[in-house]
């Protein structure tokens, strides 16, 4: 599974932001069309963006421009304007069907086909931000194998269900749970809604290890200090690695003796536990 832990927003009316973008390393960096813009500055970011995408392509980081959703007028301007050779896919908000991933796919082939990129290539990532979406979120992941991850949008959600967005996050609970789920069971990444405290790093920690143990893999950035923190929360950490290898010895030295299972500091350690273990050295290595 591919590892996108940090996804860092740029504005993509904000030039400054778009050049400052280029001193940092997230896993990608998503120049945005959609809610960070005002309508009034759609076409100007939409210019901005293409005439930039060149020198973020030059980076070290996959470049996935965000898109405006398929409700709008401007999605089809967006993408004529964002996909170009070398972009990872793109993202695009407020998907609430499997019929929307449908139609996005479909206009996306259609672009690659005219620029001459393999159509099918380009990776999605939709935002998961309505009930209704939350009630269709496998059925969504598996409509498209361009689908490498969904993001939630808890600012949208929350609108949506008419209730009040608060620090503890338990409001959210249910659909976040919902979504990490589902795109488990399509084998795609979960990706957790932007933290806005941007000035408290110790909030984004905690707050990010509680997503980690819900199953996110990873979460959106909306200012640079924040990649650091959310890329050594969703990478496994010297501890953990620590104490898989050795779950890992323990069971194998079980193994020779002919046993299923053993024990490790008074727990018990068997093929789930092993396997987990396992997965987890993978995902460091591939770090």
């Amino acid at each position: 599974m591919t590892m996108l832990r940090s996804l860092l927003f740029v504005p993509g009316n904000k030039a400054n932001m778009l050049s400052k973008s280029l001193g940092f390393k997230p896993d990608v960096v998503l120049p945005d069309l959609e809610d960070s813009v005002p309508d009034a500055e759609k076409a100007h970011a939409r210019q901005s963006v293409h005439d930039f995408l060149p020198r973020l392509l030059d980076g070290p980081s996959r470049v996935m421009p965000r898109v405006n959703a398929l409700d709008t007028t401007w999605t089809d301007d967006d993408l004529a304007a964002v996909v170009l050779p070398g972009i990872y896919g793109i993202s695009i908000g407020k998907i609430r069907t499997p019929g929307d991933i449908s139609e996005i796919s479909n206009r996306l082939a259609k672009v690659e086909a005219r620029i001459g990129i393999e159509v099918g290539s380009l990776r999605l990532i939709p935002w998961i931000e309505t009930a209704q979406a939350i009630v269709a979120c496998h059925a969504i992941c598996v409509a498209s194998p361009r689908i490498v991850g969904v993001a939630f949008g808890a600012e949208d959600f929350t609108n949506d269900m008419g209730i009040e967005r608060l620090d503890d996050d338990n409001q959210l609970l249910f659909a976040r749970s919902a979504l990490c789920i589902a795109a488990r069971a399509a084998d795609v990444l979960a990706l957790d809604t932007p933290f806005f405290q941007f000035r408290d790093d110790e909030a984004l920690r905690a707050n990010s290890l509680a997503a980690k143990q819900l199953g996110f893999k990873g979460r959106f950035a909306i200012h640079p200090s924040q990649i650091e923190t959310i890329d050594a929360c969703f990478s496994p950490s010297t501890e953990e690695i620590a104490h898989a290898r050795r779950v890992v010895a323990a069971y194998e030295a079980a193994e020779k003796q002919g046993r299923g299972s053993t024990s490790l500091d008074g727990r018990v350690i068997d093929v789930p536990v092993v396997k987990r273990a396992r997965a987890l050295l993978a995902l460091a290595a591939s770090d």
